[in-house]
């Protein structure tokens, strides 16, 4: 089993409660299932025998959690509970136990593989389903090329293989995976420029482990700003920025920090803490589909820990999280190619 790659993790984690506070879904569910060593532990059963894949109880108890990787990034010992998880996902598919909702999910992925260019020369952006249904994101991102003096090609598409992996298909990821290298290889295209940081982890670190080579660069849209150096006319002023899942705990990319000194915000701490995630589970990419009340539960979460709702502007990385922030947690929420463009 896929799992088995995890033993480290499933024999040390069922013992370890010390990052019991960092499971964004056991902190609004207040139920220990969904904290780390009980999913270890529950993991360890399955291998023992004492648990199967069979009860589905367990089964959607993989598929709540909120995959953040803060768990991973802020252990002493930095066991990839993260890992186990998505193993866990993978061999739920392979024994024909996945939900019905992820089944149906995964087949729409599956069918939306393709891809469309428009524009011309080997520099592209990868505008994501996700980025483009947000026309504010996508205007400030257009005037900040524009700032930047450059035209990129821009693609559009389907799944590119991240949301594929994280239900637990690893085989038709793996396809996705080679068909967008292949589609890019065609285009011509020498640099990529991504905004959903989700899709820079599956090109950054899905790929290679798929063995699927990229023939460009990767960038973030918001480091690529930073290094054209675009001239901001005014200073972004005070700001809440929340640190980003996969910009912090899966690529540790700090982007982030560099686009917010060059618009000169004031970075003012939030919440309790700032090892735990406010990201309303962007590390499980479709939660917001399969468990839309668990998303809801998180931004309310997220919102009771803001000195001023409806005044503090909330900084993000992703517009997965903006949406969901604003939609549920009534958040005056930007992400950072908003809050960028406002300086220009």
């Amino acid at each position: 089993m896929h799992i088995d790659n995890y033993n480290e993790a499933i024999m040390n984690c069922r013992f370890c409660f010390m990052c019991r506070h960092l499971s964004a879904i056991g902190n609004v569910r207040f139920t220990e299932v969904d904290t780390p060593r009980i999913r270890a532990a529950m993991l360890y059963g399955l291998r023992t025998g004492t648990n199967s894949f069979d009860d589905e109880d367990f089964v959607d108890a993989l598929y709540r959690q909120d995959l953040s990787g803060c768990c991973v990034h802020h252990c002493v010992n930095h066991y990839d509970e993260n890992g186990l998880a998505l193993a866990a996902r993978a061999d739920v598919v392979e024994a024909g136990k996945a939900p019905a909702a992820v089944k149906k999910l995964a087949d729409k992925f599956v069918k939306s593989i393709g891809w469309k260019a428009e524009g011309s020369g080997d520099v592209a952006w990868f505008l994501d389903d996700t980025t483009a249904a947000d026309k504010a994101v996508v205007a400030a991102t257009k005037k900040l090329f524009a700032a930047a003096k450059v035209s990129p090609k821009i693609i559009t598409g389907g799944s590119i293989g991240k949301a594929l992996k994280v239900l637990g298909y690893l085989p038709e990821a793996k396809v996705a995976a080679g068909l967008f290298a292949e589609f890019l290889a065609k285009e011509g295209v020498k640099t990529l420029l991504v905004s959903n940081p989700a899709a820079a982890s599956a090109l950054k670190q899905d790929y290679p482990e798929f063995g699927v080579k990229l023939p460009c660069e990767v960038k973030c849209v918001t480091g690529f700003i930073v290094q054209s150096k675009v001239k901001f006319a005014k200073s972004a002023g005070e700001v809440y920025a929340l640190a980003d899942d996969f910009l912090r705990n899966y690529l540790g990319c700090n982007c982030m920090e560099k686009l917010l000194a060059a618009v000169k915000a004031v970075n003012k701490p939030f919440g309790t803490n700032d090892e735990e995630t406010y990201n309303c589970g962007e590390g499980a990419i479709v939660l917001d589909r399969l468990h839309p009340e668990l998303v809801k539960a998180l931004a309310e979460y997220v919102a009771a820990r803001a000195d001023n709702p409806k005044k503090d502007k909330i900084v993000v990385a992703s517009a997965y999280v903006k949406k969901a922030l604003a939609k549920y947690g009534k958040l005056n929420v930007v992400t950072l190619e908003e809050l960028a463009a406002s300086c220009l």
